[in-house]
């Protein structure tokens, strides 16, 4: 099904009824609008503009209570409105009270009487400019997560699982939740790259990337360590919930199946699990560091396994 786009709103403020209701109608003719609101000063405007945020704002200079500069003041002092196209409509013609104007942050003055089709115009331009500025930031967020990411399977970096990990450590410890992390290498990966090629080992990346994704709750955090290896971050997870959650993983790889060149071919992983309580304080560096020596022993232990660093290190078998 087809999302429809957003509907365009606008808000006219002005204390004379007959003025705003003139522009109101010059709006609704434009067809521009999906809905158009009005008020009838800037104290007025400004409780309707934090409630539900406009596309555009048209506002009068002079209103009581608060008037168009102090409104223009209060909308761009907050994060959430101070990107708003405003248009102010006065009859002053003072340029002291244009420049003023726009130092506040007025995107525009148009003088009344005004010209109903300069109005449209300028309208038409300004809602242009908000699009095209919201693509560019859409657009900028986009390639800043893609410098979070791993370009062959589209799992978070190593850079990133850094900064994520830092700072679900500070969480974890102030909410007293527990954290957990899972380590996990792909067993004899390097016989898949001296057998069939690289490209058939990047296929299998990818294809556990995928499967691994799958298994993980949307606030999991799954990052490409490094080569083969992979590292889960589990937020309010206990160690059973973990141990459960890396014998699903363990499972879910090894039913995987592949065509052509790796036809028959068996994928599995061992996974290294650490939990930790907010009792004490860790590090990053510390977390990892258990969770690998952790991932090595279940190697040791003939790989296709789960192991969790428990100090004793016990070892849970596979079940795959």
């Amino acid at each position: 099904m087809d999302l429809q786009p957003p509907p365009i709103t606008a808000l006219v403020l002005d204390d004379n009824r007959n003025t705003r209701r003139r522009i109101v109608s010059d709006l609704e003719q434009s067809g521009l609008f999906h809905r158009i609101t009005e008020a009838v000063d800037g104290l007025d405007g400004f409780k309707q503009v934090s409630e539900n945020a406009p596309d555009l704002i048209l506002c009068d200079l002079e209103m009581p209570r608060i008037d168009g500069l102090r409104f223009l003041q209060m909308i761009r002092s907050k994060e959430e409105t101070k990107d708003i196209p405003v248009l102010i409509l006065t009859g002053r013609t003072e340029r002291s009270l244009r420049l003023k104007g726009l130092s506040e942050g007025a995107n525009d003055f148009l003088l009344i009487p005004y010209d109903p089709e300069e109005l449209i115009a300028r309208v038409k331009l300004h809602l242009k400019s908000k699009e095209l500025e919201k693509n560019l930031k859409k657009r900028n967020m986009e390639l800043e997560l893609l410098t979070h990411k791993d370009p062959l399977t589209g799992a978070f970096n190593r850079r990133y699982l850094s900064m994520s990990l830092d700072s679900e450590i500070m969480r974890h410890a102030r909410t007293g939740e527990a954290l957990s992390l899972l380590m996990l290498d792909i067993d004899h990966f390097k016989d898949i790259n001296d057998t069939y090629g690289h490209h058939a080992g990047d296929l299998v990346l990818q294809r556990v990337t995928k499967r691994l994704t799958e298994g993980l709750r949307e606030y999991d955090l799954l990052a490409r360590y490094g080569g083969e290896e992979f590292v889960v971050v589990l937020p309010s997870t206990s160690p059973t919930e973990a141990e459960m959650v890396a014998q699903r993983l363990l499972q879910g790889i090894h039913r995987l199946t592949f065509s052509d060149t790796l036809a028959g071919t068996a994928v599995t992983v061992s996974i290294g699990v650490i939990s930790h309580s907010a009792n004490s304080v860790i590090s990053a560096a510390e977390l990892l560091s258990r969770a690998d020596t952790a991932l090595y022993r279940a190697k040791q232990s003939g790989r296709n396994r789960v192991v969790t660093y428990d100090n004793g290190l016990s070892t849970v078998s596979a079940t795959a």
